[in-house]
């Protein structure tokens, strides 16, 4: 550097000496004295011999951040028959101002000779070129394209949009702070090769003044030098037809009236054919590898060491050299992303999670994870077969969860909204900031992936999750409640209608990833030509002109670095840490998993079926309590052969709550036998008396129990378990010969009375209608209160419970649990044997 400072200011010193020497010249011209012109020769020689070093091979032009560099752009005319070449400086915060713009040839031609001498001056990566042509829509830059695909210059920005953003950028980059000792930043070469509108031209100008602490330089084609806009470190070029004049560089007088260069100047020609791609592989790997954004950036350096009491931060990616840094806080508190399938939506989700799971204990920060889609988005924070680690932060989880799911993780949350605002009352503060340390409370944060899908049609989940959505996204920032929502597209979804704005206009910060650019303003098209792996993060609630593009990396593309980073998370755990809630939408449901069925003993009181578990947070056991109360009997309804499955479960959590010998089990297997013998099995070897019957042993078993006495004290409680109950139609519709009573009648006296008497009926029934006709009309249909739905269309179940409102899709591996006493309507993941799969297949 100090070499070519010293040549520099040779330079200068030469071209002073020459211009003392030619007004010399001109006066003994004039007085006819010829001994002048060697001496002129002489000169101009030197200075292009001086010329000559600082632009030739051997020249190291330094980094441009740092300090100028000297670009040749042309050479001076003299009154001899050569000239000099002429360099003008350029770096951070020395900028060429030229006075027309590149609709006129030669200018085109310059911009593109200074981008490429300036390349190839620099060390690799040092510089980084951003163009502006609206005028010429990017035709100036044509001719560099193989730096474009190289990633060394940017697809110049024609619109007012893309000019907007590239100016954020620009801005952002000029405030970049310079490390201590550290490495140089990169320079950002701006070069606009038309001026665009008064707003945009007035922040350009704004760069100009920047200083040489900004690393950025701008190349501003179009603007007269000169006036108010004249930046202190410009150099000034004006065009005539034939040639250009070069004002004064900064910090030297060329002229003695400080006006520049007295010689005109010549500007070099377009550069030689194969000089970009040339330089395009020659830069290009280096450019791919400053593009790189590798996992362990996103990273702090120490894990926990952040206080979430202001708000939550994390790094998400990279905005050409410098780190982009999100937040939850008061002026960001929810996020908005879109991106079409592929475009990476998960890996950011992904990022932002890992990001600030490092950075904020789990006393600071608490996760609800939802994701809609056929995926496995966030597996990876819960425990599973081949990794027992989770994500020590992770509450609640949902893996391909139901619309219902979605609804109960939307109505914890808002329990802890209201909790929250008592805590604040009792307290007597505002903000989660001020609560004592004793009370304090962690941020959450409810990332719910493709969004849309909960909110689809115009159903009660539908509208219940709208009307959640708003609350939260309304009252969460002041309770430390944050939301992300993620989707392919929020357009056309019925429920929003009218209330898009209420929700939406709470969210702020807007990420467009490729495809994503409705999450944005409809006029701002910034998304529009992102790359797989970039993103435009949006502070203004999608308005164009606060746009920045992120590139981020893919944690799966360091996989060590990704496992270390969980496991290290999962081992810092404070003791005690229970693993989240799962709820995985594809997966059975295993008695032998529930916490409540493994606590089932033998009890005093009434005993409970269980049948399932509850679509919700905590995955509540789903049952009935069998009590004395007419009608506590159990129908499975549906064809779906899980109703043996869910009859099997049901009988076995009963049996355990009975002491050896305490009850009876009265079983007819019509259907399902597999399932019945392993469960007579079952049975038997816990010490409970089992009788099997076919259709005419429950026809007798029936007038039996119908005509029992009322139990004593120390009797056994009797089930009747029947596996197809609609099989056993013809022989309950035969009268008694003595009696004339059909079974029909002595199973309807014990529907009634039964449950007086201890006994209570557990039936599956693979047909509505046959349920009705056992139970003897709509009149009758309490006398079955207990009821679980497989496969039954929603119209004809709500028309047999009389609920003409309810809301029921039957699909698989799931079923609608109905108490009607209770007035209770569930949905349920009903409990199967592990292995039944295999039966089914036999």
């Amino acid at each position: 550097m100090g070499r070519l400072a010293s040549a520099y200011g040779q330079a200068v010193a030469a071209h002073r000496q020459a211009a003392q020497r030619l007004a010399r010249a001109r006066r003994a011209l004039a007085e006819a004295v010829a001994s002048a012109a060697p001496d002129t020769a002489d000169l101009v020689a030197g200075l292009e011999r001086l010329g000559a070093t600082l632009t030739g091979p051997g020249a190291d032009g330094g980094h441009p951040a740092a300090g100028p560099v000297p670009v040749r752009i042309g050479a001076a005319s003299t009154l001899s028959d050569g000239g000099f070449p002429v360099l003008v400086p350029l770096g951070a915060g020395h900028h060429l101002l030229v006075d027309r713009d590149a609709r006129d040839a030669r200018v085109g031609a310059l911009l593109r000779t200074v981008i490429l001498r300036l390349l190839a001056a620099a060390p690799a990566g040092a510089v980084r070129v951003a163009g502006i042509d609206p005028a010429t829509l990017g035709a100036t830059f044509l001719p560099l394209r193989s730096l474009v695909d190289a990633g060394v210059l940017a697809t110049a920005a024609t619109t007012d949009a893309e000019i907007a953003a590239l100016l954020d950028d620009a801005e952002r980059h000029a405030r970049t702070d310079r490390a201590a000792g550290g490495p140089e930043p990169e320079l950002l070469l701006l070069v606009v090769a038309s001026v665009p509108g008064a707003r945009e031209l007035a922040r350009l100008t704004a760069l100009t003044h920047a200083g040489a602490a900004a690393p950025v330089c701008v190349l501003l084609a179009g603007l007269s030098p000169g006036g108010e806009r004249a930046a202190p470190r410009a150099t000034a070029l004006r065009l005539n037809e034939r040639y250009a004049l070069l004002g004064d560089p900064p910090g030297f007088t060329f002229s003695g009236d400080g006006r520049g260069l007295a010689a005109p100047v010549q500007l070099d020609g377009e550069p030689q054919p194969g000089t970009a791609a040339g330089l395009a592989r020659q830069l290009g790997p280096a450019a791919r590898r400053d593009d790189a954004v590798g996992f362990a950036e996103l990273l702090p350096a120490r894990r926990w060491a952040e206080s979430a009491a202001a708000g939550l931060r994390t790094v998400v990616g990279r905005a050409g050299r410098d780190p982009v840094t999100l937040a939850f806080d008061d002026a960001t508190p929810h996020w908005l992303v879109g991106g079409r399938t592929g475009a990476g939506k998960t890996v950011f989700l992904l990022n932002v999670l890992y990001g600030l799971a490092a950075r904020y204990a789990p006393t600071e920060l608490r996760l609800h994870l939802l994701d809609f889609k056929e995926g496995v988005s966030f597996t990876e924070f819960v425990p599973t077969d081949r990794d027992p680690s989770w994500l020590p932060h992770a509450r609640a989880v949902g893996i391909e969860s139901d619309r219902e799911y979605g609804l109960a993780v939307l109505r914890d949350l808002r329990r802890e909204l209201h909790r929250r605002a008592g805590v604040f009352k009792r307290h007597g503060v505002t903000k989660l900031a001020d609560l004592p340390a004793d009370a304090a409370l962690p941020r959450v944060v409810a990332v719910v992936d493709e969004f849309q899908v909960l909110l689809a049609g115009t159903d009660q989940v539908a509208r219940a999750a709208v009307d959640l959505l708003e609350e939260l996204a309304r009252k969460g920032r002041s309770y430390g409640l944050h939301l992300v929502l993620a989707s392919q597209s929020a357009t056309g979804v019925e429920s929003l209608y009218g209330r898009a704005e209420a929700i939406f206009g709470q969210f702020p910060l807007r990420v467009a990833l490729p495809g994503g650019g409705g999450v944005l303003d409809p006029l701002n098209d910034a998304a529009s030509r992102l790359a797989v792996g970039s993103a435009v993060v949006n502070t203004a609630g999608g308005a164009t002109g606060a746009d920045t593009v992120v590139r981020f990396p893919d944690p799966h593309a360091d996989a060590a670095a990704l496992a270390t980073a969980r496991h290290e998370l999962w081992q810092a755990r404070p003791a005690g840490s229970p693993p989240p809630a799962v709820f995985r939408g594809y997966a059975g449901a295993y008695p032998q998993d529930s916490p409540a069925f493994a606590a089932l003993r033998p009890v005093d009181g009434s005993p409970a079926a269980l049948v399932g578990r509850v679509v919700d947070v905590d995955g509540t056991a789903a049952g009935f309590t069998l009590d004395p109360v007419p009608g506590r009997h159990l129908a499975v309804v549906g064809t779906d052969p899980t109703g043996a499955e869910v009859l099997w479960a049901a009988v076995s959590g009963l049996a355990r709550q009975h002491a050896p010998g305490g009850a009876r089990f009265l079983l007819a297997a019509l259907t399902a036998e597999p399932v019945a013998d392993e469960l007579t099995e079952a049975l038997t070897a816990a010490g409970h008396p089992v009788e099997r019957l076919d259709a005419a042993g429950l026809r007798d078993r029936l007038a039996d129990l119908a005509g029992s006495p009322p139990p004593d004290a120390g009797s056994v409680r009797t089930y009747l378990v029947v596996f197809g109950m609609e099989a056993a139609a013809g022989t309950l519709d035969r009268p008694d010969a003595d009696s004339f009573r059909s079974g029909r009648e002595d199973l309807r006296t014990v529907l009634r009375d039964g449950p007086a008497r201890g006994v209570h009926l557990l039936g599956w029934w693979r047909g509505l209608r046959p349920l009705a006709d056992d139970l003897g009309g709509a009149h009758q249909r309490d006398d079955i209160a207990c009821l679980v739905a497989l496969n039954v269309p929603g119209a004809d179940l709500g028309l047999h419970l009389g609920a003409h409102d309810l809301d029921w899709r039957p699909r698989p591996n799931r079923a609608l649990l109905v108490d009607r006493h209770d007035q209770r309507t569930e949905l349920i993941v009903p409990f199967v044997r592990p292995g039944h799969e295999r039966d089914e297949e036999r």
